[in-house]
């Protein structure tokens, strides 16, 4: 029978030690210079630590003129390679493997960051959270060569950093996403128009990659099961990619769903969001999954790898609230994660922060986590908003990833 601490060999002949995994977290510890602080290092080094077999990084950019996010780690060059030696180092601490993910955020990158973002067409953000972001303009096909280098030549940094592989993050309503999307993307060249053309730029990506860090180097990719929105990225489609994808000879797929415009990722839900798309997907490849979202209870973790509904667990929230969460689970003391529902005690004025609110509390417990202390077992939400805007000023109240 297959259980959470049953390795797992990807299809390049890596090997995990069991089927826990970190999902990406936003962490917002890189320093002003877009490198990793001491602090990141230490709490990858905790991570690692406690027992999970594969970790995967905070979104980390491929430029440093397109952030998600203030206190993003961006890998363009070789200049950061010793910080981020140090960092792969720590989180391959007691047999774990890490992989970078590398990210672009097209037009899903703040007005407090990019006056005029990109994106795969000028199609403004909507929603709730479309005050917090500048229209974008439309990525000539030069600027789309130039941005696949990007990602490329990171995967190559990463390799030399000695990082276990990368992740190229193809969810969350960010620039790859955004070329899958019809919704966003609505291009009449080779880039636009039919599914084809619309992965080509994660095809010419991967392939790149392949290319110049060969087999051994695994090469994941998250992806949406839908953007659960009209005209967007279907079910559909997404599973025809990731097909695509596996034909290619991807090691590893993450499922996961959502963008700013409909943030299913940062919601808190009893039972793995995804869980009954990953039995679809899993019919009909040969590539290992992993699904993230929604695991919070050791028998929700059990049952997913015992009935062969996912082959990995990505857990974020979790791993923040019990970094050490395999080992507990191991020695049969973990039963469930507290994820909190935060609240200020004002609904409304919850409502108007919502993105804020609890990534702001995570962020806090990851930074305690690096120093050393424990968490704090609270609902309310003031003090982790205290928290943030000490580090990042009002322009912490503006939205933020999952």
């Amino acid at each position: 029978m297959t259980t959470p601490f049953t390795p797992l060999t990807l299809k390049n002949g890596t090997t995990l030690k069991n089927r826990f995994m970190k999902a990406a977290t936003s962490e917002t510890l890189g320093d002003k210079y877009y490198r990793p602080t001491n602090t990141l290092i230490n709490l990858y080094r905790n991570w690692a630590k406690g027992g999970t077999g594969l970790i995967i990084t905070g979104n980390v950019m491929v430029d440093s003129s397109a952030r998600g996010e203030f206190g993003n780690v961006v890998v363009e060059d070789t200049l950061n390679l010793d910080q981020l030696s140090r960092w792969a180092h720590a989180a391959t601490d007691n047999g774990a493997q890490i992989f970078l993910q590398l990210n672009h955020p097209g037009k899903q990158s703040p007005k407090t960051i990019s006056k005029q973002p990109v994106s795969p067409s000028a199609v403004p953000m909507t929603g709730d959270n479309a005050f917090a972001f500048n229209a974008p303009r439309a990525l000539s096909r030069v600027e789309i060569k130039e941005i696949i280098q990007k990602f490329i030549n990171a995967a190559v940094v990463a390799k030399k950093a000695g990082f276990s592989g990368v992740e190229i993050h193809a969810a969350h309503g960010y620039l790859l996403n955004q070329f899958l999307s019809p919704h966003d993307n609505r291009r009449v060249d080779e880039y636009g128009g039919t599914l084809e053309n619309r992965v080509r730029i994660i095809v010419e990506i991967y392939t790149g990659m392949r290319e110049k860090v060969g087999d051994d180097f695994s090469i994941a990719l998250k992806i949406n099961s839908s953007d659960f929105s009209d005209n967007g990225f279907s079910e559909e489609d997404s599973l025809k990619v990731i097909q695509k994808m596996d034909s290619l000879g991807i090691d590893l797929i993450e499922i996961s769903g959502g963008n700013y415009e409909n943030p299913t990722m940062q919601g808190v839900g009893k039972g793995a969001f995804f869980i009954n798309y990953a039995a679809k997907v899993k019919e009909s490849i040969d590539m290992p999954i992993a699904v993230t979202g929604g695991f919070n209870t050791a028998n929700g973790i059990d049952n997913a790898i015992e009935n062969n509904e996912t082959d990995l667990v990505g857990l974020a929230r979790p791993l923040v609230i019990v970094p050490d969460l395999p080992n507990q689970m191991e020695r049969g003391a973990f039963t469930r994660a507290n994820v909190h529902y935060l609240t200020t005690g004002s609904k409304s004025f919850d409502k108007k922060i919502s993105s804020l609110i609890g990534l702001s509390y995570y962020q806090q417990q990851m930074e305690r986590i690096a120093s050393g202390k424990h968490v704090i077992d609270t609902n309310s939400a003031w003090g982790a908003l205290g928290f943030s805007i000490r580090k990042q000023g009002l322009s912490a109240l503006l939205p933020q990833r999952g």
